[in-house]
C-alpha cells in the first residue's frame, strides 16, 4: 500500500558533472572533441575493413566488428551527455534511460567477448602461426563474433535489465552519474535491491573474470614468442605495439571490475564516476590509434583510399572533357 501511495517515477535527472559546474563549456569541448576523433577513426576502420580487399583477414575482421562496437558504444552515451553540458537540460525519460542502460551493459560485454577472442586470435597468429589458416577460417571467425555479439546483447543484459526494471521507482529521481549506470539506478528504488546487487556481481564476474583471465594469458604466451625474436628492432617494436594494447585492455578491466564487481559501500560515488569514465572514454578513443598508426596494412589501406579519392575526380573530369 505504501509504494501504491507514491509517486512513480516518469523521468530521471542525470546529475552528471555538477561539482564541475565553473567548467561546464571545457568539459563540453573536450567530450565532444573526444567523441567526434573516436567516432571517425572507428568509423574509419570499419569502413577500410569493409571495402579494402587486403584487410579481408581473421584479424581485420574482428578489428572491423571491434570498431563498428565502439561506434555504436560511444553514440549511446556521447550525445545525451553533450546535450547535458550544452544546454543544462540533464532530465532524461525513464524508457530512455533503461534503453541507454541496456546498450551500454550489452556492448561492455560484447566487448570483453571480443577482446578475448581477438586475443586469442593473435595468440594462434604469433604462436601458432603453421595451424592459424586452419583453425581461424571463416566459419570460425564468423561463429566468434556471433557468439560475442549474442553473449553480450541477449545472455548477460537482458537479464539484470529486465529484474531491473521490474522494480519500483518511486523515491528520488536524481542520479548522480552523467548516464543512466546499474548503481545509481538502484539508487532510486523503493524496491528490495540486494537480489540484483548480488545478481549483477555474479554477471560481472561471469562476463569480466574469464574473458580477462584468457587475455591476460594469451599476452603472456604472446610476450613470451616476442622475446624470442632475434631482431632487437623487431621485438621493441612489436613489444610496443603489444604493451599499449594490453595496457587499454588492462584499464577497461580494472575500472569494469571496480564499478560492478567492490561492494557499493565500499567505493565512493566519485571513484565510480572516474571508473566508469575510463572504461566508456578510454578504448573507443585509443583503439584507432593502436590499431592505425601502429598497423602497416591499416596504414597503407588508408593512403590507397585517400589516394582512390583524390586520383577518381581528375580521372573523371579528364574524360568528361
Amino acid at each position: 500500500m505504501m509504494l501504491e501511495n507514491q509517486t512513480k517515477i516518469a523521468e530521471f535527472i542525470l546529475q552528471g558533472f555538477q561539482e564541475f559546474y565553473d567548467v561546464q563549456t571545457l568539459l563540453f569541448l573536450t567530450f565532444l572533441v573526444i567523441y567526434i576523433v573516436a567516432l571517425i577513426g572507428n568509423t574509419l576502420i570499419v569502413a577500410l575493413v569493409v571495402f579494402d580487399q587486403h584487410l579481408h583477414t581473421p584479424m581485420y575482421f574482428f578489428l572491423g566488428n571491434l570498431s563498428f562496437l565502439e561506434a555504436c558504444y560511444s553514440s549511446n552515451i556521447f550525445p545525451r551527455m553533450l546535450s547535458a553540458l550544452l544546454t543544462g537540460n540533464r532530465t532524461i525519460s525513464f524508457s530512455r534511460c533503461f534503453m541507454q542502460w541496456y546498450f551500454c551493459s550489452s556492448l561492455v560485454a560484447t566487448e570483453c567477448c571480443l577482446l578475448c577472442v581477438m586475443s586469442y586470435d593473435r595468440y594462434l597468429a604469433i604462436c601458432k602461426p603453421l595451424h592459424y589458416l586452419t583453425i581461424m577460417n571463416f566459419q570460425a571467425c564468423f561463429q566468434l563474433v556471433a557468439a560475442s555479439w549474442i553473449s553480450g546483447l541477449a545472455v548477460f543484459s537482458i537479464l539484470l535489465t529486465l529484474m531491473l526494471h521490474k522494480l519500483n521507482f518511486c523515491g528520488s529521481n536524481e542520479i548522480n552519474h552523467y548516464f543512466c549506470d546499474y548503481f545509481p539506478l538502484l539508487k532510486t528504488a523503493c524496491s528490495d535491491t540486494s537480489l540484483l546487487e548480488i545478481m549483477s556481481f555474479i554477471v560481472a564476474a561471469i562476463i569480466t573474470l574469464p574473458t580477462s583471465f584468457l587475455t591476460l594469458v594469451s599476452y603472456i604466451y604472446i610476450i613470451a614468442a616476442i622475446l624470442k625474436i632475434s631482431s632487437t628492432t623487431g621485438r621493441r617494436k612489436a613489444f610496443s605495439t603489444c604493451s599499449s594494447h594490453l595496457v587499454v585492455v588492462s584499464i577497461f578491466y580494472v575500472s569494469l571490475m571496480i564499478v560492478y564487481m567492490l561492494p557499493s559501500a565500499e567505493v565512493k560515488r566519485d571513484m565510480q564516476k572516474f571508473s566508469s569514465l575510463l572504461y566508456i572514454v578510454l578504448p573507443p578513443l585509443a583503439n584507432p590509434f593502436i590499431y592505425t598508426l601502429r598497423n602497416k596494412e591499416v596504414k597503407q589501406a588508408l593512403i590507397n583510399t585517400i589516394k582512390g579519392f583524390l586520383i577518381f575526380p581528375t580521372i573523371s573530369k579528364y574524360y568528361n572533357n
